[in-house]
């Protein structure tokens, strides 16, 4: 048989790919990731007893829309390096412009204070537990996200890896704001981020190996 042939013959019952296959799948594994971190959460550390009252406070929004901005990162970057030849601008973009947003409000809020209450501010009392449980919670979502990822033949593992780290510990990190009552911006920027980071690095190590095809 030639080349032209087979092609043909190949070709001939071909049906026309889904492209909102993943984004749908990835949506469902974002929400199911958030359920599973309930999951582990509310037994283990519960809700902060204040969580009616937090809704009404501006600094409870800060921490939600950095953490979610991580997840939306992760998202698209995740959608985009799943796949074959794409590249994640957007999703870059996002990350990038979330980080450079709490480092900023982080420094507006440590210049505005007196310098024996910056420690406080940036350690709060729960820095050595908070970017631990961030990566707990993370891990059943960023398992699943994984899985899912290896059948649509990623070509850069380890990136791809790491974004559904982010993906996952956005994801998570929002999930642990209902139990976290620190409000400042210095401890979210260091310590949530912390978290975050190291399910981007776990994510990169796993998918440099899960993900190889």
């Amino acid at each position: 048989m030639k080349t032209d042939e087979l092609i043909t013959l190949l070709a001939r019952d071909a049906a026309p790919v889904d492209r909102g296959v993943l984004p749908r799948r990835l949506s469902a594994l974002a929400l199911a990731g958030a359920a599973a971190a309930l999951v582990i959460m509310v037994p283990w550390i519960g809700f902060r007893p204040d969580l009616p009252d937090a809704f009404a406070d501006p600094t409870f929004w800060m921490k939600a829309i950095y953490t979610v901005g991580l997840g939306a990162a992760g998202f698209l970057l995740a959608e985009r390096l799943s796949r074959p030849g794409a590249n994640g601008r957007l999703g870059w973009t996002i990350a990038a412009a979330c980080a450079a947003a709490i480092a900023a409000l982080a420094a507006a809020q440590l210049m505005t204070m007196p310098s024996e209450q910056m420690p406080a501010a940036i350690m709060g009392g729960s820095w050595d537990s908070c970017p631990l449980l961030i990566f707990v919670l993370a891990l059943p979502g960023l398992a699943a996200i994984l899985w899912t990822m290896r059948r649509f033949a990623p070509t850069r593992t380890a990136l791809a890896g790491a974004a559904a780290g982010l993906l996952a510990g956005g994801v998570s990190a929002t999930v642990y704001g209902l139990h976290c009552d620190e409000n400042t911006a210095p401890f979210v920027a260091v310590w949530y981020s912390v978290g975050v980071a190291l399910t981007v690095a776990a994510g990169a190590i796993a998918g440099s190996r899960v993900l190889r095809w």
